[in-house]
């Protein structure tokens, strides 16, 4: 029994439509995680938020200053803006405005 054509169709869009993506997500992760590589060589560490997320956890340590998690928020907003100060190339697109104008999270705030 021979497929008709709309089922090789079926079955050749299939495999474009979810490898495609998968395999270009692989490559792009496979180039993240050996740039990062590469950086942790180098340096000795490297950054771990991105712009976006580190001001994310900012606004979340301000807005909860009473929850349980907050003290382990701060030490982790706090160890990467002193390693964005320490190194010479972060792995996300940090600015060096942007880095010069953060500071860390003291507890009284």
């Amino acid at each position: 029994m021979a497929l008709s054509t709309a089922a090789w169709v079926v079955m050749i869009g299939s495999i474009v439509v979810l490898w495609v993506p998968a395999v270009w997500a692989l490559v792009r992760t496979l180039r993240d995680e050996g740039r990062k590589l590469e950086l942790l060589t180098e340096q000795g560490k490297i950054d771990t938020y991105s712009p976006q997320a580190l001001g994310e956890l900012r606004e979340w340590i301000e807005a909860h200053p009473d929850d349980a998690y907050e003290p382990e928020a701060r030490r982790r907003y706090n160890e990467c803006v002193e390693t964005l100060h320490d190194i010479e190339e972060p792995f996300y697109e940090w600015s060096n405005a942007a880095v010069e104008d953060l500071q860390k999270l003291d507890r009284s705030e």
